[in-house]
């Protein structure tokens, strides 16, 4: 078992408050959330970073997109708009080492990405 903290939510180590779960990918609400809807979308396999992605899992990305948009659905979030975000590295905002994506909705998000 790794120190990541992403990995012990994933291996119920951490109590989260999970919202979906596959094979794939494990979802849960943001424990600092910056709207009213803000979900982690994280893969099961610990992935480092987007860039850390190795080709035979190369289709992780798209599964996470189309959880995004499950998700978005079943929050309400949908038909008005969302966003989904994934940082990368330090200065990209990444927090967590463990590939992940927010999602985010629930009220008019500012237009500033930085």
């Amino acid at each position: 078992m790794t120190d990541c903290i992403f990995c012990k939510i994933i291996a119920g180590q951490i109590p989260s408050d999970l919202v979906y779960k596959d094979a794939q990918v494990v979802a849960f609400k943001d424990i600092q959330p910056l709207a009213p809807v803000h979900l982690l979308i994280v893969p099961r396999a610990h992935i480092a970073a987007l860039p850390e992605i190795p080709d035979t899992d190369s289709g992780i990305i798209g599964h996470m997109a189309m959880v995004a948009n499950k998700l978005a659905a079943q929050t309400g979030i949908a038909a008005a708009g969302y966003r989904v975000v994934i940082n990368t590295g330090k200065e990209g905002g990444q927090v967590v080492k463990h590939l992940h994506l927010h999602l985010l909705g629930g009220k008019m998000l500012d237009g500033k990405l930085g």
